[in-house]
C-alpha cells in the first residue's frame, strides 16, 4: 500500500516564493519517480513538474519553467517543489503522485501524463494574491 502526502500550501502574495514538500510510504520499498499536478476551480487538472527516481531527470511544464525547481529529499520517496515569483495564475490545489508500477519517466511526454502515476495525495491548496 502507498500513501501521499503534500505539505506546505497556504497563501501568498504575487511574486514571493512557496515551498511544497511531498512523502510517498510505500511499504514494499524502493524508489519511484514522482510528480506534481494542479488543480485550479473549474479547470482541468495539468502537469506542472516530475523527477525521477534517481533524481537525474527533471521535467516542468512550460507554465512554471524557470520559476520553479522539483528536488527528491534526503528521505526516501520524498520530493520539494520550490516555486519562486508566484502568479495569481499558481492559484489551484498542487497534488503529488507516485508513479509505482507505471512506465519510467524516459521523456517529458510520459512524465506529464496523470495515467503515469499510481497514487496520490490528498492536495494542498495554493493560494496566490494579486
Amino acid at each position: 500500500q502507498v500513501q501521499v502526502a503534500e505539505s506546505g500550501g497556504g497563501l501568498v502574495q504575487a511574486g514571493g516564493s512557496l515551498s511544497l514538500s511531498c512523502a510517498a510510504a510505500i511499504r514494499t520499498g524502493g524508489r519511484y519517480s514522482m510528480g506534481w499536478f494542479r488543480q485550479a476551480p473549474g479547470k482541468e487538472r495539468e502537469f506542472v513538474a516530475a523527477i525521477t527516481w534517481s533524481g537525474d531527470k527533471t521535467y516542468y511544464a512550460d507554465s512554471v519553467k524557470g520559476r520553479s525547481t522539483i528536488s527528491r529529499g534526503n528521505a526516501e520517496n520524498t520530493v520539494h517543489l520550490q516555486m519562486n515569483s508566484l502568479k495569481p495564475e499558481d492559484t489551484a490545489v498542487y497534488y503529488c503522485a507516485a508513479a509505482v508500477y507505471g512506465p519510467v519517466l524516459t521523456e517529458y511526454r510520459v512524465a506529464a501524463q496523470a495515467r503515469t502515476y499510481d497514487y496520490w495525495g490528498r492536495g494542498t491548496q495554493v493560494t496566490v494574491s494579486s
